[in-house]
């Protein structure tokens, strides 16, 4: 088992890395790579790129949705399917998947983070950048 779960982790790892380094969808597709790319927001953004068949983005998923809803009006949460559409993850330049981005609402990049990242680790990093989130619950 232990066997399988690193062959599949190093399978995820080697087709993320393919997609980031392969460009030509990104090409192809045109304006589309700019229409995802970091932008201003009215909120801090949480961008999670992954892809719904990975097993770390899997468990990521539900923490996401509960992020969203959570924090309604105080954070923005995006999920990017990198599988289904490369060309969105190009403006990020990750090398693996699932990689967090945590942006200021005014678009700059403040933290990074690739794996899996659980909830808990989410809003102590916001906290730790000085975003100061409280759950709508």
């Amino acid at each position: 088992m232990k066997t399988l779960i690193k062959t599949m982790t190093v399978l995820v790892l080697a087709l993320a890395a393919a997609i980031c380094l392969t460009g030509e969808a990104a090409r192809a597709a045109g304006s589309a790579a700019t229409t995802n790319a970091p932008a201003k927001a009215k909120f801090p953004r949480l961008v999670d790129l992954g892809a719904d068949k990975c097993i770390p983005c899997k468990q990521m998923a539900p923490l996401l949705r509960e992020l969203k809803s959570d924090y309604a009006g105080q954070l923005e949460v995006e999920f990017i399917d990198v599988w289904k559409t490369p060309e969105a993850a190009k403006p990020y330049k990750i090398l693996l998947i699932p990689t967090q981005i945590f942006f200021a609402a005014d678009g700059k990049e403040l933290f990074r983070h690739e794996g899996f990242y659980s909830k808990e680790d989410i809003l102590a990093k916001w906290k730790e950048l000085g975003v100061k989130l409280k759950s709508a619950k």
